[in-house]
């Protein structure tokens, strides 16, 4: 059976993406499409080229190049036919379609005052493949549990791009909602009222208002709907007991979290940083940890095709933000050997995975590579 998303795809394109084996289409992440270059795709911690001929390649000459008109006719396809009916989502670069799958997009800006009002010649596509892997939070709920409160302590879930966050936060909203708390102390606890503001329908995949993924029997959505205001509705019309958001970082988001931790709702969000270090000197984010608003931080980082989780409290977190350098912090590739903490005593195996894997369906598995070329070693590039 074909995926889904495969359908948002031109036939031409379509066709060749459809020749891809289902080892790479399970691990498929992005796909990008860029007119005039050619068609590549990641897949766990890889990337490669499509050839004409649907294979391979780590050769960015042997990838099909796509036309114009199969941009546009991509476009036309995520759009509905409709450009003004998605004039707010090109605004914000990014469109998203049946399933949750983001697509974003890059071209040339129309700006008003000074502000993008609209996104043209649209030229680049990055659709980025969502999955539900449930059961996926077990090993990392345990340690977020407030057992005063038979529920979690509100709690910021921190790494760069690309590292499962949504993924992660997606299967804790569901978990938490069933009561599936994975902990001998929790025995007897019930599910808690979830409400997840969905701002980029993301983490739900709603139509129709109806969420597509499992998020749990006991969980609300508003969908499409900004963070800070979308807080502020739950907690006046649906009575959550726990909030979920993602990628908080504005000023009014923070506002809106402090307003749920005075109405009594615990609150489960996430955020773009390089790791506590990043947190901690970010404006918004600095503030609310430096008054406590977070009980406890998870930190995701990838190694590979490994996702590792550490949870920490808000003492800790505090504390080795304080010990990165920010030397070893800022621009490191997914798939860069692992960074040795500046603490972190000689003798530690840091390569080695840690009880805290999370099994986010990355997992390495033989991927094949073909027509790669002769200078590149073990095929398309790492």
């Amino acid at each position: 059976m074909l995926p889904v998303w495969l359908d948002i795809f031109p036939a031409s394109l379509r066709a060749r993406l459809d020749k891809l084996p289902d080892s790479v289409i399970e691990s498929l992440e992005e796909v990008r499409v860029r007119e005039g270059r050619p068609l590549e795709i990641s897949y766990g911690s890889r990337y490669a080229f499509l050839t004409p001929d649907g294979l391979l390649s780590g050769d960015h000459r042997e990838g099909y190049r796509t036309s114009r008109e199969e941009c546009q006719a991509f476009l036309e396809k995520l759009t509905d036919h409709s450009l003004y009916a998605m004039e707010e989502e090109l605004k914000r670069g990014y469109v998203t379609v049946s399933g949750g799958h983001r697509v974003g997009l890059a071209g040339r800006t129309v700006l008003e005052g000074g502000h993008v009002r609209h996104l043209r010649d649209v030229a680049a596509f990055n659709v980025r493949i969502a999955r539900a892997r449930v059961g996926c939070s077990a090993a990392v709920l345990p340690g977020l549990l407030d057992p005063a409160a038979r529920s979690i302590r509100h709690t910021l879930l921190v790494s760069p791009p690309q590292q499962g966050k949504t993924t992660l936060l997606r299967d804790l909203a569901r978990a938490i909602s069933a009561g599936e708390w994975n902990d001998p102390s929790a025995r007897g606890w019930r599910g808690r009222k979830v409400g997840i503001v969905d701002e980029r329908s993301e983490i739900a995949a709603c139509e129709r208002g109806v969420p597509t993924f499992d998020l749990g029997p006991r969980t609300d959505v508003l969908d499409a709907c900004p963070k800070a205001e979308g807080m502020m509705m739950l907690v006046r019309s649906m009575s959550p007991e726990v909030i979920v958001v993602d990628e908080i970082g504005r000023p009014e988001d923070a506002d809106a979290l402090r307003e749920a931790l005075h109405a009594g709702v615990r609150v489960l969000a996430t955020a773009h940083a390089a790791d506590l270090a990043d947190v901690f000197e970010r404006p918004v984010l600095s503030a609310l940890a430096r008054e406590g608003m977070f009980g406890a931080y998870i930190v995701l980082s990838r190694s590979g095709s490994m996702v590792r989780h550490r949870v920490l409290g808000a003492a800790e977190a505090e504390e080795e933000a304080g010990r990165r350098r920010r030397s070893i912090r800022y621009g490191i590739p997914r798939d860069a050997p692992p960074q040795v903490p500046v603490h972190a005593p000689a003798d530690v195996p840091v390569t080695a995975p840690p009880e805290g894997s999370l099994e986010l369906g990355l997992k390495a598995r033989p991927l094949p590579l073909i027509r790669s070329p002769a200078s590149a070693e073990g095929g398309a590039a790492p």
